[in-house]
């Protein structure tokens, strides 16, 4: 399986107010392994940055001045991801200003979902632990990923943290959260050896007919037995 973890930066937050991308970063995966290709772009977006979007990414008006515009990184873009399985944190931002820009250029290039599947991290992410912070650095600190190079957001910067925060949240459990013996509620995190890939197969070791004989006859000794309501 071909899956490309992608994030965007851009002017503000609507597309529906003429908020624009102005950079996209995304990382390949295949077969659950980071392969090293990459796409990344800045883009002109034919309007100013909003104060409040670039305090959270400190891309200025000036550095995007001489990039290219979305028409002209369209075709190589849509190639790099076409076919692939998207794997986006909060999907619904990024596919909708993605969408939006597509839909700017002509209906020639249809919508994200004609052409890639779609994870959204951020929703799986609130499945494995409700009631939890799941921003991408709460993620980070729950799966011990360093991010402490990331002082502002940066797409392809933070599409490398969320491959690594991806293949650890479904790659099963790398690190054991435990509350303090001291009563304060922390989480501290122990470190726990992940199985190799190239393991050989476990050993499945099936029932005798004489356990099976065992197990029925002791069923059936046992009054309103949830097994034999749920053979019925």
């Amino acid at each position: 399986m071909r899956q490309i973890v992608l994030d965007t930066e851009t002017t503000g937050l609507e597309p529906s107010q003429g908020h624009r991308i102005i950079e996209i970063g995304c990382v390949e995966i295949v077969d659950r392994k980071l392969t090293g290709n990459h796409y990344h772009v800045y883009i002109r977006p034919d309007r100013e940055v909003d104060v409040e979007a670039f305090e959270v990414h400190g891309i200025s008006n000036e550095f995007l001045a001489d990039k290219p515009r979305f028409a002209q990184i369209a075709d190589e873009f849509l190639n790099f991801i076409k076919g692939a399985e998207l794997v986006i944190h909060n999907a619904a931002f990024d596919v909708g200003f993605i969408d939006h820009e597509f839909a700017m250029l002509g209906s020639q290039y249809g919508k994200t979902s004609d052409h890639c599947g779609v994870v959204d991290t951020l929703l799986m992410a609130r499945k494995k632990h409700p009631g939890q912070k799941n921003n991408l650095d709460a993620l980070c600190k729950r799966y011990m990923i360093d991010n402490s190079h990331r002082e502002l957001h940066g797409a392809l910067l933070d599409s490398e943290i969320l491959a690594e925060v991806y293949l650890a949240m479904t790659g099963g459990q790398t690190a054991l959260m435990l509350h303090g013996n001291d009563g304060d509620g922390e989480e501290t995190a122990t470190e726990i050896k992940r199985l190799s890939a190239d393991r050989p197969p476990l050993k499945v070791i099936r029932a005798t007919e004489q356990e099976l004989s065992a197990h029925n006859d002791r069923l059936d000794a046992i009054d309103n037995s949830l097994w034999r309501q749920l053979e019925s």
